[in-house]
């Protein structure tokens, strides 16, 4: 994937591209790499785990912004348990305008399999462009824990996101059946979008959460119990859980969120979460 060419007497912007590509097999009773690429600005870091293979993706640029592309796909084989994580906050920076970056997920999961989906926060700066899709090919009896968390600015810093450009898509298919869609597009003044009490209310963090999984359902009764207001849950059906969760910036959002996912992940965080 190159960079367009500039005009003549012009001199090209750089752009970041990076792909990354894993899988993961079951090896014993542990899970192990079973295929494992990438270039650019996408790096994957291996902690040690006693029985997931655990990857870190780290964005060698220092963020995204108009122009970069980055594209990942992640895959767990039969029986095998991937859990992803990044090493920190991703940071989406002011673009050009007419310049859009864009972040392509693709995970699969085989039968028997887990993969928990768990990025730190991306932070939306003001001017930010950002493209992204996720989609999920699911066998019937595999296990997905999935998380998104947004921040629309620093509130420690001041920052307030009246210039924004930002689309999300996330399909999950489960048994060759698609189960959820989800869209979400703010353009223009989000600040103020976010402030209509039919909206957000003024919050200005928020968070998806997804566990599709066997018997999912019966974590619902359990969550109510740990949201906030500004959180809800439901069961779409006995296999599939969706939670949103909103709150007034980033560190209310993880106050509530990180107990959620220890719950629904049965284990610690990624240690990249703790830093």
């Amino acid at each position: 994937m190159s960079a367009p060419s500039a005009p003549p007497g012009k001199i090209a912007a750089q752009r970041a591209r990076g792909r990354a590509r894993l899988a993961a097999r079951r090896r014993g009773a542990a899970s192990v790499i079973g295929d494992l690429h990438m270039s650019g600005s996408s790096k994957l870091l291996f902690p040690r785990a006693l029985d997931a293979l655990q990857a870190v993706y780290l964005n060698s640029s220092g963020g995204v912004t108009g122009g970069d592309a980055f594209d990942i796909t992640a895959t767990a084989h039969e029986g095998a348990h991937l859990a992803i994580t990044t090493q920190a906050a991703e940071r989406v920076y002011r673009a050009l305008p007419g310049e859009i970056g864009r972040v392509d997920t693709r995970l699969t999961l085989e039968a028997g399999a887990r993969l928990d989906w768990l990025p730190q926060e991306t932070i939306l700066f003001d001017g930010a462009a950002l493209d992204r899709r996720l989609s999920v090919e699911m066998a019937g009896d595999a296990r997905l824990l999935l998380c998104e968390p947004l921040i629309f600015g620093r509130a420690a810093m001041g920052e307030s996101v009246t210039d924004l450009r930002h689309a999300d898509r996330i399909d999950i298919a489960r048994a060759g059946r698609l189960v959820w869609s989800d869209r979400l597009r703010l353009n223009g003044d989000a600040a103020a979008c976010l402030a209509d009490p039919a909206i957000a209310e003024g919050a200005r963090a928020m968070a998806t959460v997804v566990l599709a999984a066997p018997g999912a359902a019966a974590q619902v009764a359990p969550l109510r119990g740990m949201l906030p207001e500004t959180g809800g849950v439901s069961a779409l059906d006995p296999d599939l859980l969706v939670l949103r969760l909103l709150a007034i910036d980033g560190f209310e959002l993880r106050r509530h969120l990180c107990p959620i996912l220890r719950r629904l992940s049965g284990a610690e965080l990624p240690r990249p979460w703790m830093i």
